[in-house]
């Protein structure tokens, strides 16, 4: 017997699943429905047909994500699928992430046209995409004012970050005026520089209802855009010009008000790790500077004596000086209460007190000394020890 390596079947078909899908890419297909199953998994199992072959095909979780668009045998879709392999029954299949009646084609050849002109032209190229702040004080929302896509956003950046401020620049989001008021939000945005980041938004539809997300004008201004912008455009499997143009592509709205904010639980608890770790360190550290104290002291002991005979002459001094400083301010007492005494001896006070007065002009305080100064019905004011008296000369002695 050959020595050559011998597979099973199931090694075989799994080898060929694996082969198949590294080795194409996502395509778009276009055929009728038959043979449609719907089982009770949510799994969508069927074929797609022309007039001269078949293919199976499967939807995942389609039940879920399309429960408004129940394909039925004989409808004409166009799918995008990735080629694949079933290895348990070694049949070749198409495994189906999204579909759209075949109606919209036109539509889709428009998309993949303008796709390809603007590939070319570099504006999906990475060093184009500008990064996004990762702590933003403010960020601006495009999108419907009644939308669920808005509502959503703020909830779940009130959540991760509250002090984050929210603008809304209203747009509509569906319709054949829908792309010039989102390319007119967006410039008024960069005019005003009110906001760090941008975030282009609405919930999920059809081709046809996302189209003024598919516009040249649309992704021309995203491109032009100053303001990093987030596109999160319908749903997870829903894919537009504006996410290849937008400096970072959101599945969902939700995950779009993620990718623009800081997780603030997350980025507390790393700051509640940190203080921790420092709070280690230190004492670590704190504690080796200890012990090094601790042998340096057991090291210099002579030199502690001298420290303590300084601590010794220093307080010997202290004394000294607290002593010289009061034998002076006992001085400097003696000499004011000298002083005190000297001047209070020829102090006109004094005199008063030992019945002297003071006599002065009543109108303008002048001291009179001469009763010739005095005229009569004069008002005087006479100056007591204790009070003074409002006198009116009536005679001169």
């Amino acid at each position: 017997m050959s020595k050559e390596t011998i597979y099973s079947i199931s090694e075989l078909n799994q080898m060929v699943q694996d082969l198949l899908q590294d080795a194409f890419l996502p395509i778009w297909v276009e055929g009728e429905v038959s043979n449609f199953a719907n089982p009770c998994s949510g799994h969508w199992y069927f074929s797609l047909k022309d007039e001269k072959a078949q293919v199976r095909c499967a939807l995942f979780n389609a039940r879920q994500r399309y429960k408004d668009s129940l394909p039925k045998n004989g409808m004409q879709i166009l799918a995008r699928a990735k080629i694949s392999l079933y290895p348990a029954r070694g049949e070749f299949q198409l495994i189906i992430d999204q579909f759209e009646p075949a109606g919209e084609g036109a539509l889709r050849k428009a998309f993949e046209k303008l796709k390809n002109q603007l590939a070319e032209e570099g504006l999906f190229q990475p060093q184009h995409k500008k990064s996004i702040p990762k702590f933003p004080n403010t960020i601006g929302i495009i999108s419907s004012e009644t939308g669920a896509a808005l509502r959503d956003i703020c909830i779940v950046l009130k959540l991760r970050f509250p002090l984050i401020n929210i603008i809304v620049y209203p747009s509509l989001v569906q319709g054949k005026n829908a792309s010039a008021q989102i390319v007119k939000q967006i410039q008024t945005a960069n005019q005003h520089k009110e906001c760090d980041t941008l975030i282009l938004a609405r919930g999920g539809g059809s081709l046809e209802d996302l189209w003024p997300f598919n516009e040249e004008n649309v992704a021309r201004a995203i491109f032009k855009s100053d303001l990093p912008i987030i596109s999160a455009i319908g749903h997870e499997t829903d894919f537009t010009i504006a996410d290849f143009v937008a400096d970072k592509r959101a599945a969902t709205p939700t995950m779009a008000a993620q990718l623009a904010s800081p997780d603030g639980p997350e980025y507390r608890q790393q700051l509640d790790k940190t203080y921790q770790r420092l709070i280690k360190i230190i004492l670590y550290l704190l504690k080796n500077y200890q012990q090094n104290l601790e042998n340096l002291v057991k090291r210099l002991r002579h030199p502690q004596q001298r420290i303590q005979d300084g601590f010794q002459r220093c307080d010997e001094l202290t004394q000294r000086l607290n002593l010289g400083i009061k034998n002076q301010l006992q001085i400097r007492q003696q000499k004011i209460l000298g002083l005190s005494r000297t001047l209070q001896a020829i102090s006109p006070l004094a005199s008063l007190s030992r019945g002297y007065a003071i006599v002065s002009d009543a109108t303008d305080k002048k001291i009179l000394r001469n009763s010739k100064e005095v005229k009569l019905d004069q008002k005087i004011i006479t100056k007591l020890a204790k009070g003074e008296l409002l006198c009116e000369v009536k005679a001169r002695l």
